[in-house]
């Protein structure tokens, strides 16, 4: 691990930092290798169904239509599992971090859940740098 994924996983402990199953969704995900022209299209999409649902930078959830449609348009079996590994990983890395930990568990038993998190995940992040 990074310091500065440990620093994130301190913030999500201390709960410095937005909804801990997003973040960690959106951390676990960050491993992930997506084609730069594939991710700029889903995200494309997916703020052109959010912008069409009203103020596109109004706070999302995981049941949006937009973070749904980023989600489908991003998966592979093989990404998931690849996210699921990830989310192992960072299970063990904050072992000793009880609200963390628990969050990552709660990501690992529904990984569909948590696919829709990252893709939460990565539409907010765009969505804020375009602020």
């Amino acid at each position: 691990m990074t310091p500065e994924e440990q620093r994130l996983l301190d913030a999500v402990e201390q709960g410095e930092i937005g909804d801990a199953p997003t973040v960690l969704a959106w951390l676990a995900g960050s491993a992930l290798e997506l084609p730069q022209a594939e991710l700029n299209e889903g995200l494309r999409r997916a703020i052109l169904l959010a912008a069409a649902g009203g103020d596109p930078h109004r706070e999302l959830g995981v049941d949006d239509r937009a973070v749904k449609a980023l989600a489908l348009d991003l998966y592979s079996d093989e990404r998931r599992d690849a996210l699921a590994g990830r989310i192992d990983a960072l299970v063990l890395a904050a072992r000793d971090r009880p609200r963390t930990s628990r969050a990552l568990l709660f990501l690992a038993a529904d990984l569909d859940l948590a696919w829709r998190l990252f893709a939460l995940g990565l539409l907010a992040e765009e969505l804020s740098s375009d602020e």
